[in-house]
């Protein structure tokens, strides 16, 4: 029975609903005196409250989706990947495979609201292999747009997430579509994926030495799989990155050092190095060299800023990166340019995050292109909509028309 099935929640609610009936029923015949008596009652307790709250952890991760099999949780899956990359004719199969749609709360058809795809992708540089999600807008299906590119945003989630939390929770999807039709975001791909390719570790976006070559997935097999199953605009100025958490380490991380693929990123909440602990292992190798290019504050200092444009974000009172989100602007330099969405409050959450969101999608709109050159730097919002009306009340699902406006945004 699977981690995150129906029947396993449901067997476990059923469960700690026997055990407590149970522990009414024999209560009163421990209510004596004695050690044992004693150590009965304790005993009750103890069995009732691991009954509920191991059936209140699995309802939360079956909700936020950290880990999607038991071998994911337990880490005890093999993180060996072997792809075939030869057909019946001999030629390569395709690096990307579409599993149907995901829904999404798109209303109105998919040349109205976008659609959602499922797709597998497999790395043949890194050997490594993921699900993702890849929103097309709904211009990518109207026949006006039978020939035009369109720009991909790579959006990364935290670890130990899912990539449909990028669906469920942050509704990236969803406010795309907003956008779009408000004429505030050109009509762009998004493609959702988690930061673990490799299950029941924490690769951190990084081609471990001697390791899984996360980095390598993210920067070259993605955009190759995606290029040869969609119409994508050309790189860099044409490709960016989002993430959260560890997704958003990741989008800097990718961006600085493949700025030849990546021209923008935004990093909501992120780190600005990658910490090692029980679930990364050793991402080095043992080598300080490894390491100290692996701290972003640390290339930003010693190394030649690239010419990427990126948004972090973060929170006065909440979250524990503010101070190290102004040092990181304030070592940006030229070619680099770093925009913050600085929020007076806001915790390390889902909820911030899809506050957050709308002005992230924005920000990537306005400085990716169509046409393969680098956007002019914009200091307001488009003036010329891609649709021609904006969105009504009815067009947007009820938790995003009522998402507070409550960041600041400071260039």
């Amino acid at each position: 029975m699977g981690l995150t099935s129906n029947g396993f929640l449901c067997l476990l609610a059923l469960l700690a609903l026997a055990i407590c009936l149970l522990v009414v029923w024999l209560w009163p015949r421990a209510a004596r005196t004695g050690p044992i008596a004693v150590l009965s009652r304790i005993g009750m307790l103890v069995v009732t409250q691991v009954c509920l709250l191991t059936t209140l952890l699995v309802w939360a991760n079956k909700d936020f989706g950290f880990y999607a099999s038991w071998s994911d949780f337990l880490g005890t899956a093999s993180g060996r990947q072997t792809i075939d990359t030869s057909g019946v004719d001999g030629r390569a199969v395709p690096e990307l495979i579409v599993r149907g749609r995901q829904p999404a709360d798109l209303r109105g058809g998919r040349q109205v609201s976008g659609q959602v795809q499922k797709v597998r992708i497999n790395g043949l540089r890194s050997g490594l292999g993921a699900d993702a999600l890849v929103y097309a807008p709904p211009q990518y299906f109207q026949p006006a747009y039978a020939r035009h590119r369109f720009p991909v945003i790579v959006a990364i989630t935290g670890y130990p997430g899912q990539q449909r939390n990028l669906v469920s929770k942050m509704k990236l999807p969803q406010h795309a579509t907003a956008e779009i039709k408000a004429g505030r975001m050109k009509p762009a791909i998004i493609v959702m994926l988690r930061p673990s390719v490799v299950t029941g570790r924490d690769t951190e976006c990084t081609d471990v030495p001697g390791g899984p070559h996360a980095g390598t997935f993210f920067s070259q097999d993605v955009p190759m799989a995606i290029e040869s199953h969609y119409r994508t605009a050309p790189a860099p100025h044409g490709w960016g990155l989002l993430g959260n958490s560890t997704g958003g380490y990741c989008a800097l991380r990718l961006a600085m050092l493949h700025s030849d693929r990546f021209s923008s990123a935004v990093a909501m909440s992120a780190d600005y190095d990658a910490k090692q602990d029980r679930q990364t292992g050793d991402l080095y190798g043992g080598s300080p060299q490894v390491k100290q290019e692996s701290d972003l504050m640390y290339r930003l200092t010693h190394f030649t800023a690239p010419p990427v444009r990126v948004m972090v974000t973060t929170s006065r009172k909440g979250e524990a990166n503010y101070r190290a989100t102004l040092r990181f602007a304030k070592l940006a330099k030229p070619p680099m340019h770093v925009t913050k969405l600085i929020r007076d409050s806001g915790g390390h959450n889902f909820e911030t995050w899809q506050a957050e969101a709308p002005e992230a999608l924005r920000f990537l709109g306005r400085n990716l292109s169509t046409d393969g050159r680098r956007p002019k730097p914009v200091t307001q919002e488009p003036t010329t909509p891609w649709q021609s009306s904006p969105p009504t009340a009815s067009d947007l699902p009820p938790s995003i028309s009522k998402v507070p406006r409550t960041a600041r945004l400071a260039r």
